[in-house]
């Protein structure tokens, strides 16, 4: 029987839990999701659970906190002037605690989401963490086929 390796195409049912164990993300019930290893679809801690399982086998893994998704990092709490906000999207944009907003890099693509955490006259406070960094998150798969 084929196991996952580096490189392997998945198709798979995988539920992703917070540390309240509320879920994140669930295919479970639904259509079950596609991936290649090792392209970025999964953090890297998880796709390390995956190697050397084979189809069939369902798992739960309990990732300590930051080994799924990275430390929380103080410097990527920052402050952002409303007027740059207003240069990168429209000038009557509103932001409420909580948004998420995509940040452009600079050739224009997609780059980074942050959330705002605090709003004032002239600044937002962004926190630019993964979500789930810092914390203890469940992983469950049921792998259906590798191929």
């Amino acid at each position: 029987m084929k196991t996952v390796d580096t490189g392997s195409f998945l198709t798979l049912h995988y539920r992703l839990a917070g540390p309240d164990g509320a879920d994140v993300i669930n295919t479970f019930g639904a259509k079950p999701a596609t991936l290649s290893l090792g392209e970025g679809q999964l953090a890297p801690a998880m796709e390390a659970l995956l190697l050397g399982l084979s189809a069939g086998r369902r798992e739960t893994f309990h990732l300590e906190p930051g080994a799924a998704f990275g430390a929380r990092r103080p410097e990527l709490v920052q402050r952002v002037a409303r007027t740059l906000l207003q240069q990168l999207g429209p000038e009557d944009a509103g932001f409420e605690i909580g948004d998420v907003v995509q940040f452009p890099r600079p050739d224009g693509e997609p780059g980074f989401a942050g959330v705002v955490r605090e709003a004032a006259d002239d600044w937002l406070l962004f926190d630019f963490n993964h979500p789930l960094a810092g914390q203890r998150v469940t992983f469950e798969v049921e792998l259906i086929e590798v191929m």
